[in-house]
């Protein structure tokens, strides 16, 4: 009886992980940039209690064995990297990645991080930076005297100054791709970190070699589908609810047990 008390509880466990990582998916649904999470789990060991196979003393086989489950554990929460819807915005800084790769960004202490959020803005400098003031890698800077900024598909940045008629390039965008996108580790701030199991970035020209092609005045939103949310949200209250079902059932059977009388 024991054992249905702790099995349920981590099904009520899990459960809470899966309702965390939905709550974490709506709370970014108007996040540019965000990709939604998907909890994975496996069910636990078994307690074998007849093997399968066994010889009867008549000299047959039992043919199907005893085994009991223990319960579930998470596993893993995937990313998941699909395209998010592309909103129009017409501000020249924001840019949509139309396929695969990740814009760069060089952080504080040297290393890069990597984003699919293309709301870039410009500094006091010129630079083309994050929100939270990071420049993007390679830097491309602006000059302040600039009328007209251009990005075309390639990812070379060009201006008009004034009394110019043709435009200058000042700079050019690169992307980063992963053979493993669902091993990067997020970091917060719309920015992710390499590691061992998502691979070495291979960098690239936009709208080349594989890579997605840049559109200047739009921005990737969120891949997060409400319904789909709401849905997945339910089921898991209601698996929730379940195991704890199983847990009061186990109790008042092991009551039932210590009421019995002789």
């Amino acid at each position: 009886m024991m054992r249905a008390l702790w099995t349920a509880a981590t099904g009520m466990l899990a459960q809470q992980l899966n309702v965390d990582t939905i709550a974490n998916n709506l709370a970014n649904v108007n996040t540019a940039g965000f990709k939604k999470s998907r909890a994975d789990f496996q069910d636990l060991l078994y307690q074998m209690v007849r093997e399968a196979g066994t010889p009867t003393t008549l000299g047959a086989e039992i043919p199907v064995g005893m085994q009991v489950g223990l319960g579930v554990r998470p596993v893993a929460i995937q990313k998941m990297f699909s395209m998010g819807m592309i909103q129009e915005t017409e501000n020249p800084l924001d840019f949509v990645i139309e396929g695969d790769g990740f814009f760069q960004i060089l952080q504080p202490d040297g290393s890069i991080a990597y984003t699919r959020n293309g709301a870039f803005k410009r500094d006091s400098t010129g630079r083309m930076v994050t929100s939270d003031g990071y420049p993007l890698e390679p830097e491309v800077v602006l000059p302040v005297e600039a009328t007209v900024v251009s990005v075309a598909e390639d990812g070379t940045v060009s201006v008009t100054l004034p009394g110019v008629v043709t435009p200058e390039e000042v700079g050019s965008i690169t992307l980063a791709k992963f053979i493993n996108p669902a091993g990067l580790e997020n970091m917060g701030k719309n920015l992710y970190r390499a590691t061992v199991a998502s691979g070495d970035p291979v960098t690239g020209t936009p709208a080349s070699e594989g890579f997605g092609a840049i559109g200047q005045g739009f921005l990737e939103m969120s891949n997060v589908k409400v319904v789909e949310e709401m849905v997945d949200m339910i089921i898991a209250q209601r698996a929730y609810e379940v195991n704890s079902r199983a847990i009061k059932t186990a109790d008042d059977m092991l009551g039932e047990a210590n009421n019995l009388k002789r």
